[in-house]
């Protein structure tokens, strides 16, 4: 039997396309949350709390020869395209010349992002944007311009950027599961929790002409 050494959202989600089980039936299987599940495919490179690894383990080793063959092969550098079928919407919110954070759950270092939750087929990148701002953070916020889509240089996953405008809520972290932490952030300190690199350029361009 393969051995996972380390499961990240990567490797979850392999599994779960390796069982051909849905986010719901999936999160069953393991005794989580669905968004939990999500937040896999939303970012491929976290890696589950000790627990998890273990849940994720015992699942492992519980599926069929033929399921455990495909998510060998789901894992084979060639497989890695087939995630960018995937979509993520991406919330920039702004307040007052600041930016809305989320600190994710992981290995160190601290993973700093925007606020994120998967597009289902059909679904409006600008609504998920909306509604997984309000459950990460509780804070609720409006699109008001759509930024442009690329194909991430490190998940490989569809992101649609959405640029979004504070309404109303007092932020606090609303997914402890997921999030360690949530923050508003100066968008001229931005650059200290995201690499420069990191960041899409039409989103830095679009924070700096706040800043």
């Amino acid at each position: 039997m393969d051995v996972v050494d380390q499961w990240s959202g990567r490797h979850a989600t392999a599994l779960q396309s390796a069982m051909r089980a849905t986010n719901e039936e999936f999160a069953r299987r393991l005794g989580v949350a669905v968004r939990t599940v999500a937040a896999w495919h939303a970012s491929p490179s976290t890696v589950p709390r000790r627990e998890m690894q273990r849940a994720l383990d015992t699942l492992h080793e519980q599926v069929t020869p033929a399921e455990r063959h495909r998510f060998t092969v789901l894992l084979r550098p060639e497989a890695s395209t087939q995630a960018q079928a995937l979509r993520v919407a991406i919330a920039i919110v702004v307040r007052n010349g600041e930016v809305l954070l989320v600190c994710r759950r992981g290995d160190e270092p601290l993973s700093w992002g925007f606020p994120a939750g998967v597009v289902k087929p059909g679904g409006s990148s600008s609504a998920v944007a909306v509604q997984e701002t309000l459950a990460e953070t509780a804070v609720h916020c409006t699109v008001r311009q759509h930024l442009g889509t690329r194909i991430h240089p490190t998940t490989g996953v569809l992101a649609s950027y959405e640029f979004c405008e504070y309404l109303a809520g007092e932020l606090r972290n609303a997914d402890p599961v997921e999030n360690l932490d949530v923050a508003w952030v100066p968008i001229d300190s931005l650059t200290k929790f995201i690499p420069t690199e990191r960041i899409y350029p039409p989103v830095l361009a679009a924070l700096e002409a706040l800043a």
